[in-house]
């Protein structure tokens, strides 16, 4: 049998199974075999973790496929990425995930190939025997430049809605899991997987201190939900129950806070469009 590397930067990508899942599945194995093969890229586990773990632990034979594709580390995960978008079992929270791990990796390849670009032509620029600037389609020093660099998918995923699309997700649910993968506790992320906290509620608990977060976990997800209750309520006080010196000093201090947290939001986003824009007209500069 061949030895199978399981690496856990992968089996992050899996959303474990429901104990009733993990038994039908076991016993489906168990009366049928493993039908489906594995795949590996050379000894590394790709897809098939849960089928993998089960014929292991009854000591039963499955079959392997290798995926010639794959040129390095971050062809997998792009590769797991998408199978995981694609299938119904796996959780919003994951896919959202999914989905902001896919375009970190796009850009960091779109920053790469434009580098690249950059690199290229100037080195061209001063060769001896350097030519007037290209005029056909394709520019040989770019072809050459982008050869040497990892292939840059063609779904940027650049803004919320690119993200919501590729996750089958609404805009709101895409901003909530950003806010909880950001600046969620991992135990306010660990009731989030399990089912017990809702998206919404733990967006909220997110925008609380992390020693609060945590304080609140540890009561479990009612805790949390009433930590999440007690943030909405803050934030709708109604004004009339404070008084008028108190609703003067209170208001621009809470209004302040928000427009903090939202101009830093923003600023995040245009530095990582503009980062994103700065490389796609290079590269279309060039292929112009």
């Amino acid at each position: 049998m061949t030895d199978i590397t399981v690496l856990p930067e992968l089996l992050a990508y899996i959303d474990p199974l429901t104990p009733e899942e993990d038994e039908a599945l076991e016993r489906s194995i168990l009366e049928e075999g493993c039908r489906d093969a594995l795949v590996l890229w050379g000894d590394i586990l790709v897809d098939g973790h849960n089928r993998h773990r089960i014929c292991t632990k009854h000591g039963l034979p499955f079959q392997t496929v290798q995926n010639t594709r794959f040129q390095n580390m971050e062809d997998v995960h792009l590769w797991m990425i998408d199978q995981h978008l694609g299938r119904r079992s796996v959780s919003e929270f994951q896919r959202g995930v999914l989905a902001l791990r896919k375009r970190e990796i796009i850009a960091t390849r779109r920053a790469t190939a434009a580098a690249a670009v950059v690199a290229a032509k100037a080195e061209a620029a001063q060769s001896p025997d350097a030519q007037a600037p290209w005029e056909g389609d394709t520019d040989p020093v770019v072809a050459q430049a982008l050869a040497k660099v990892p292939k840059v998918p063609d779904d940027a995923l650049d803004t919320r809605e690119a993200l919501a699309r590729a996750a089958r997700l609404t805009a709101a649910q895409v901003k909530a899991i950003e806010t909880i993968h950001q600046n969620a506790a991992p135990e306010v992320v660990a009731a989030v997987k399990s089912g017990e906290l809702s998206l919404n509620a733990a967006a909220v608990v997110a925008q609380l201190p992390v020693d609060e977060q945590k304080a609140a976990a540890t009561g479990g997800a009612q805790e949390l939900k009433q930590a999440a209750k007690r943030v909405r309520d803050a934030k709708k006080k109604p004004k009339a129950e404070e008084s008028p010196a108190a609703a003067q000093d209170a208001a621009p201090a809470a209004s302040a806070d928000e427009l903090r947290q939202r101009v830093a939001e923003l600023e995040a986003e245009n530095e990582r469009l503009r980062q994103q824009v700065k490389a796609l007209q290079d590269l279309l500069a060039e292929q112009g």
